[in-house]
């Protein structure tokens, strides 16, 4: 497990992605949790990884058991209805023309889909997202780590984006100064439309009720969720209330299990190259000739240079 720092911020690490996009994820219903979960990691996660182009890929996996007190209730928001996930997606960019290498060859991994997901919604941010602070120092993380972590997505009351757009950031600024907040990440995408729906999967369900349309995305993370609750008491949370009632319609928040990292900086990381499962088995041995460059070159093209 990585230890957080609680001094050091590696926030700017993040911002070479330029170019982002936000994927909600819901495993297909007759597909088990367990298989669901390694079909994803293991066979997925790798093709996605090998197309040109991508900057930055994570998933992130939800655990729809941990707690029931995940983000306070607040009086005039509700929860999204009938919204269940299994996991957030992140795919990201240096620049449009590697976004546009990646979608000309992303037929293949999209024909994938199908095998394990009911629906994905794949919310658009040209802009990227925004990392305001991060206090874990591993770049690439492959499974648990111990922090206390939770995805809230937060639906607008109106349809004005860029309100809505200042609001949540000037919400996630406040929370993110605060010192009980080891990690804050933004993702404020363009509204959803389902005239075109995202990504082109076959047969996985892309279409999203209006609720859903406009909404953002807040990746925070605490020490424990025991930290996380004490936060929520806080005056610092208690003064963005007002704030919340005026602007979001809806919030649900979902538990991460685990993250795993198969591309950074336009680099695939062992998880990338060789499997989320296979990549934890490596680093648990200390297997270090499995990361030489002349068996990652094996892997990569078949033969030895």
């Amino acid at each position: 497990m990585s230890k957080v720092s609680i001094t050091t911020d590696y926030a700017a690490r993040d911002a070479s992605i330029v170019i982002n996009s936000y994927t909600t994820v819901l495993r297909r219903p007759r597909v088990p949790h367990d298989v669901f979960a390694t079909y994803w990691r293991d066979v997925h996660g790798p093709l996605c990884s090998r197309i040109h182009g991508l900057a930055w890929y994570v998933q992130n996996h939800f655990d729809r058991e941990q707690d029931a007190h995940l983000w306070p209730a607040i009086e005039g928001i509700a929860s999204f209805p009938d919204y269940e996930l299994d996991g957030g997606v992140e795919i990201g960019f240096a620049s449009a023309d590697d976004q546009s290498v990646f979608n000309d060859a992303s037929s293949i991994l999209f024909a994938d889909e199908q095998n394990m997901f009911a629906a994905t919604v794949a919310y658009a941010l040209p802009d990227g997202s925004r990392t305001l602070v991060d206090r874990s120092p591993d770049p690439v993380p492959n499974g648990n780590d111990g922090i206390d972590r939770i995805h809230v997505h937060l639906g607008a009351a109106g349809a004005d984006a860029e309100a809505f757009g200042a609001f949540m950031t000037g919400f996630a600024e406040a929370l993110a100064a605060e010192p009980a907040v080891l990690k804050l990440r933004l993702h404020l995408p363009e509204a959803y439309d389902n005239a075109e729906p995202a990504p082109p999967a076959p047969n996985v369900d892309h279409l999203v009720p209006p609720e859903r349309s406009l909404i953002a995305v807040v990746e925070i993370a605490f020490e424990t969720p025991m930290t996380r609750r004490a936060f929520f008491e806080t005056e610092a949370f208690r003064a963005t209330i007002d704030g919340q009632k005026a602007h979001i319609a809806y919030a649900s928040a979902f538990a991460v299990s685990g993250v795993y990292t198969y591309v950074r900086d336009k680099t695939l990381t062992i998880a990338g190259l060789r499997g989320s499962r296979a990549a934890q088995l490596i680093e648990r041995l200390g297997a270090n000739n499995q990361v030489a460059d002349d068996v990652c070159d094996l892997i990569r093209t078949g033969s030895l240079s």
